[in-house]
């Protein structure tokens, strides 16, 4: 019996990549990455955001295209102080100084928050182990403005689905393992928290929604943060031109928002197959929309896929908050959002946000 043997391009190979669906794959060019222009990944001046609702209407028809393009955006004129995102970058370059065994008290062999040490990580199971470090929290009411002297209010179905995690702050209070490490990320965690609160109801406004359309279902919302080091390679060549510093992924959540430092590292795959560069932008945030608001707007909006390469001699920061719908916020049988109002039929059936984070984190782990 005759079998067909599927053609790559020339010029192209295959990457594999883990989804809620399985194990999927893209097209990708052979080429050396480029840096992309700004109308791949413009630079969104979001002053709007805090106007009156035509200057809000404004911003939101820019996030729009971007979210509809490329998945990506830069933003400036954000609202999160420099000073405060600094004070963050400092200490999460502190605590990755510190010696192994001092970072190691924040750890758990059950957990995936916490620190997670030098190439213990894997986003693609395809791909080399991530040559980084990372440390990693995940949100809890306490340390949210909106209810730290009020945390009598947060109800019981909220607090049994937060992960009992403890020991992630455990040694590392302002007289513990580093100085001032634990307030400097929770005061950067809390303005970026902020940020994406007042992004997600100018989401709302673009897909033509009331402004408080989301509100509900980011009450407690899915707001994981981590700080990633990836060092440097000083004098020495890269071994592998290969190795990842984070492999090609999409993210899971509503959006994810990203602060780099002044190393590139970042790259953005387009419609093409090409990989772009999205160097770091000073004052501004990069913005990437996720997977479960692709899904929820009919795959309208792009979860676009990246990853890290990190083959400078410098070391390397990076913070990103992967903003989502609260992790007690069961939507089953949630309807897609149709943005273009044409009617189209929808991409996947209606979903449960519970069930559709825990599948794909499923598949990631068993695709091998």
């Amino acid at each position: 019996m005759a079998t067909t043997t599927e053609t790559i391009p020339a010029g192209m190979k295959k990457i594999y990549l883990g989804s809620y669906e399985g194990q999927t794959y893209r097209l990708v060019s052979t080429n050396p990455p480029r840096d992309c222009t700004p109308d791949e990944i413009p630079i969104i001046d979001l002053s709007g955001i805090y106007g009156d609702l035509d200057a809000r209407k404004a911003v939101a028809r820019e996030i729009l295209h971007a979210a509809k393009t490329s998945g990506f955006f830069y933003i400036e004129n954000h609202g999160v102080p420099e000073d405060v995102t600094r004070a963050a970058h400092k200490k999460g370059l502190e605590f990755f100084k510190l010696p192994e065994e001092e970072k190691r008290k924040l750890t758990s062999n059950t957990s995936a928050y916490g620190y997670c040490g030098f190439r213990e990580i894997q986003a693609n199971v395809t791909e080399s182990k991530d040559r980084k470090e990372a440390f990693m929290f995940h949100y809890e009411p306490e340390f949210d403005p909106l209810y730290e002297n009020r945390l009598d209010q947060v109800p019981d179905h909220v607090r049994e689905h937060l992960p009992k995690e403890d020991f992630t702050w455990t040694d590392s209070g302002d007289d513990a393992v580093l100085p001032g490490f634990k307030s400097a990320l929770l005061s950067h965690w809390r303005a970026c928290l902020d940020l994406s609160r007042r992004l997600i109801r100018i989401i709302a406004l673009a897909l033509d929604l009331p402004e408080d359309h989301f509100d509900g279902a980011t009450t407690y919302p899915g707001g994981d943060f981590a700080v990633n080091f990836y060092p440097g390679h000083g004098d020495d060549p890269v071994e592998d031109p290969d190795e990842v510093g984070v492999g090609a992924h999409t993210d899971l959540q509503i959006m994810t928002l990203l602060w780099q430092d002044e190393h590139k590292g970042l790259q953005v795959l387009n419609s093409s197959g090409e990989w772009m560069w999205a160097p770091p932008v000073p004052g501004t945030f990069v913005v990437n929309i996720g997977d479960f608001l692709m899904r929820l707007t009919n795959d309208r909006l792009k979860s676009t896929v990246h990853r890290v390469l990190q083959h400078g001699r410098e070391d390397r920061i990076s913070m990103p908050l992967f903003f989502g719908k609260s992790v007690s916020c069961s939507l089953a049988g949630c309807e897609v959002i149709d943005p273009a109002n044409d009617g189209a039929d929808p991409v996947i059936p209606s979903f449960d946000c519970v069930f559709l984070i825990p599948k794909t984190c499923f598949q990631l782990n068993n695709d091998v």
